[in-house]
């Protein structure tokens, strides 16, 4: 690493950013497996949409790519709507 004070800025918000994202992506997964786990049609529906949400401003941020955005949304949907 350089030792210019750009670089150390550089790399303490690339660090922040980082963590932010890590938190952001986990959370997000956590939602999407307990979304999945859950049995009960009405209150995953309701969930969905924040779910949806979570992703959306995941792709937005690029931490994921927008097509995973996509397929991961398609799939849930998919597996609430086949929930008898």
């Amino acid at each position: 690493m350089a030792n210019h004070k750009a670089t150390k800025k550089d790399v303490r918000q690339s660090e922040k950013r980082r963590d932010r994202n890590r938190y952001y992506g986990k959370t997000t997964r956590n939602a999407i497996r307990n979304l999945l786990a859950s049995t009960d049609k009405a209150a995953s529906v309701e969930d969905l949409s924040k779910v949806v949400s979570m992703i959306d401003k995941l792709a937005k941020r690029n931490v994921i790519h927008k097509n995973k955005a996509g397929n991961l949304k398609s799939g849930i949907t998919k597996r609430i709507n086949a929930l008898a």
